[in-house]
C-alpha cells in the first residue's frame, strides 16, 4: 500500500503571518492537484524563522492563531496539513499545526537547541508529550520538530517503536553552513535505518538576517535510501508515494526492536483514510549536492538577495577597489539583484594603482553594471588642509591611511542615503578576524556578503565564478596581483599580516574549534610568535566586529551569534604555552 506524500519547502518572511499563509496556501493547492494527502512545510511556516523577540509581542502569537482557524484550517479538507506556528498556553510553544478535515490539533517542539545561532530557551518551553497521529486506515505517522530528530533516543523511540509510526515528519528550520546538507542527511538516513521509518524532512529555505537556510528537503526509506531531494536554496514541492511495505520488510529483520522500552506516547485518531492501491505520476526527482565552492556561492546569493529585497530595497552599491573582495562581491550582488541593480563606484586616492581602477571598469563591464568614478584625493588633501596645524610635526600614519577608506565609506553612504540604495560592504573573514579594516571606512555598510569567507577561500569561490559563467568576469589580474589596501605607497596586506595561507590555517582553527595555540603549533607548523600575535590580534579587533554590519554565516562558526566574545578581556591565560 502506498501514502502520496507532499513536502513544500519553502521561502517565509519572519512576521509576515499573512503573507506566509497565502503562500502556504498557495503551495496546498498544488499539492492537493498532485494527489498528496499527506502535506508538509517547515517549521514556523507561518511566521518565519526564527521570529526572536516578536515572540513576546502578544499580537503576533494571536494573529497566528487566528489566520490558522479562519483560513488554514478549511484548506484541510480529504488531507493532512502539517506547518509549524509559535502556540502560547501557560507558556511560549515552537509548534507544529496539524489540521485535517476542519480540525486542529498541535503538537510541541520537545527538544530545543541553545547552542550555536539558536537561542530558544529563551523563548520557548519544551513539550511534554510524543505524537502519533493515526488515520481511518492505520497508518500512523509520529510528528518531530528540527532538533527533535537530531537526538538518537526520545522522541523517535517512543513514537516509532512504542507507537509503531511507520512514517515521522521532521519539520524543520535548519541553518547552512558548509557540508550541512550532507552532513544533516547523513543523520536522517541514520535515524531511518534504525527505527525502520520514512521520514519525511521538509526544510525552510531563503535567507533571515545572518542565516542563510539550504533546504535539501527529502524523504529517505526505511533502508536509508534517499528516495528523493529538493534543490538546495530553491523553493520547490516534492510529490511522492511511499511504499509502507517497506516499514515491515524492514522491521522484521531488526531484533533490536523487541527489546526496547520506549516511554508514553500521545495518538490523536484522524478522519481521514490516505492509503492507495498504487503510485501515482511518480516525482523521480533527486538533485544532487554541489561541490563545495557552488554550494557557498548559492547560500551567498540566496542571502543577498533575501536580505536586500526582504527589507525594502531594490538597488546596492558596491565600492570597486579592483581587489578580490570587492569583485566577488559585485558578482554575487548582480547574481542576487539583477546586474542593471547595480552600481560600480570606483573611488581612487594618490595611492591607488592605475591597473587597480582598469580592472574595476573591466569587472563593471563584463558585469553589465553601471560603473563610476569619484578620486577622493583632492577631499583628502582638503582633509589635512584643516588638520595641517593639529598634525604638525608628526609622519604619515594609519591615521592618514584610515582617513581615505573613512572618505571613501562617506561617499558610498551618501550617495546610498540619497537614492535609497544599500550598501555592500566588502570585508572577509581574514580582515574582520584580525581587524584589518577600518571603522566607519570599509566597515560601513548595510550588509556584508563575505564576512564569513577566509581571504584563500574568496579566491577559490572567484576562480569557481568564473568558470560557472564560462568567461573571466573578474579579470585574471585581480587574481595575481599582491593584495594591497593601497592607502600609501607601495603598500601590501603581507607587510601588516602573515601570508594569508598561514593566517588562515591559524584562523579556522583558533575561531571556529576553539583548539589551543600549542595544539595549533603542532598541527600547523606556525611559529609560536606568530599563532600568539594572531590570537591577539583577533581578540582586540572584537570591538570593530560589534560595529560591523551584518553577513552570511556560511562556516561551523560565524561571528555574532555563534562566538561570542567580551570586548574588554585579559587573554593571557589563553596564550601561555
Amino acid at each position: 500500500m502506498y501514502v502520496r506524500v507532499a513536502l513544500c519547502q519553502f521561502n517565509s518572511t519572519v512576521g509576515d503571518i499573512e503573507g506566509n499563509a497565502e503562500k502556504i496556501k498557495r503551495f496546498t493547492e498544488i499539492a492537493k492537484q498532485k494527489g498528496a494527502k499527506i502535506i508538509c512545510f517547515p517549521e514556523m511556516a507561518l511566521c518565519g524563522y526564527p521570529p526572536e523577540d516578536l515572540v513576546f509581542n502578544p499580537k503576533f502569537i494571536q494573529e497566528q492563531k487566528r489566520i490558522i482557524e479562519e483560513e488554514l484550517v478549511g484548506l484541510s479538507r480529504d488531507v493532512v496539513l502539517i506547518f509549524g506556528f509559535v502556540d502560547a498556553d501557560e507558556d511560549l510553544f515552537n509548534s507544529a499545526a496539524i489540521v485535517c478535515n476542519g480540525k486542529f490539533y498541535s503538537y510541541r517542539k520537545i527538544h530545543l537547541p541553545n547552542y550555536g545561532v539558536f537561542d530558544e530557551m529563551r523563548y520557548f518551553a519544551p513539550g511534554k508529550e510524543k505524537l502519533i497521529l493515526e488515520t481511518k486506515d492505520k497508518v500512523k505517522i509520529g510528528i518531530t520538530i528540527c532538533e527533535d530528530i537530531w537526538h538518537p533516543t526520545e522522541p523517535l523511540l517512543g513514537i516509532a517503536v512504542g507507537g509503531n509510526a511507520e512514517i515521522v515528519v521532521n519539520i524543520s528550520a535548519s541553518p547552512y553552513h558548509i557540508s550541512k546538507p550532507k552532513i544533516r542527511e547523513d543523520m536522517m538516513i541514520t535515524r531511518a535505518q534504525d527505527y525502520g521509518v520514512y521520514i519525511l524532512f521538509c526544510n525552510l529555505v531563503g535567507g533571515q538576517d545572518e542565516l542563510v537556510f539550504d533546504g535539501s528537503s527529502s524523504i529517505i526509506s526505511p533502508y536509508g535510501d534517499v528516495i528523493s531531494r529538493a534543490p538546495l536554496f530553491e523553493e520547490y514541492i516534492i510529490v511522492k508515494s511511499i511504499n509502507l511495505s517497506e516499514v515491515y520488510s524492514k522491521r522484521v529483520h531488526d531484533t533490536r526492536r523487541r527489546s526496547e522500552k520506549p516511554s508514553d506516547f500521545k495518538k490523536i485518531q484522524l478522519d481521514i483514510e490516505v492509503k492507495s492501491e498504487k503510485p501515482q505520476n511518480e516525482d523521480n526527482a533527486k538533485f544532487e549536492f554541489p561541490q563545495w565552492e557552488e554550494e557557498v556561492l548559492k547560500a551567498l546569493i540566496t542571502g543577498t538577495r533575501d536580505y536586500i529585497k526582504k527589507n525594502g530595497f531594490s538597488k546596492a552599491i558596491v565600492a570597486l577597489s579592483g581587489g578580490i573582495d570587492s569583485s566577488l562581491c559585485a558578482c554575487i550582488t548582480s547574481e542576487a539583484i539583477g546586474s542593471e541593480n547595480v552600481l560600480g563606484i570606483s573611488m581612487p586616492s594618490q595611492f591607488s594603482s592605475q591597473h587597480s581602477v582598469e580592472d574595476a571598469e573591466i569587472l563593471s563591464k563584463n558585469l553589465g553594471i553601471k560603473f563610476i568614478k569619484i578620486p577622493i584625493k583632492n577631499i583628502f588633501d582638503s582633509f589635512m588642509k584643516e588638520l595641517s596645524e593639529l598634525f604638525a610635526g608628526t609622519t604619515f600614519s594609519t591615521a592618514e591611511e584610515n582617513l581615505q577608506a573613512r572618505i571613501r565609506g562617506n561617499i558610498a553612504m551618501t550617495i546610498s542615503n540619497k537614492f535609497g540604495y544599500i550598501l555592500i560592504s566588502c570585508g572577509n573573514k581574514s580582515e574582520l578576524s584580525v581587524g584589518y579594516s577600518t571603522l566607519y571606512g570599509d566597515l560601513a555598510g548595510g550588509f556584508a556578503i563575505i564576512k564569513d569567507i577566509y581571504k584563500t577561500d574568496v579566491y577559490k569561490i572567484s576562480e569557481f565564478y568564473n568558470k560557472m559563467k564560462g568567461r573571466e568576469i573578474i579579470p585574471r589580474r585581480v587574481f595575481e596581483k599582491p593584495p594591497s589596501a593601497e592607502l600609501r605607497p607601495n603598500q601590501k596586506d603581507e607587510d601588516d599580516l602573515p601570508p594569508y595561507k598561514i593566517l588562515d590555517s591559524v584562523l579556522k582553527l583558533y575561531i571556529e574549534k576553539d583548539i589551543p595555540p600549542e595544539v595549533i603549533h603542532k598541527i600547523t607548523g606556525v611559529d609560536k610568535d606568530t599563532i600568539k600575535r594572531i590570537i591577539e590580534m583577533v581578540e582586540r579587533a572584537e570591538y570593530k566586529r560589534r560595529q560591523s554590519p551584518p553577513g552570511i554565516k556560511v562556516t561551523s562558526r560565524a561571528f555574532g551569534k555563534d562566538r561570542r566574545m567580551p570586548i574588554t578581556k585579559k587573554i593571557n591565560s589563553i596564550l601561555k604555552f
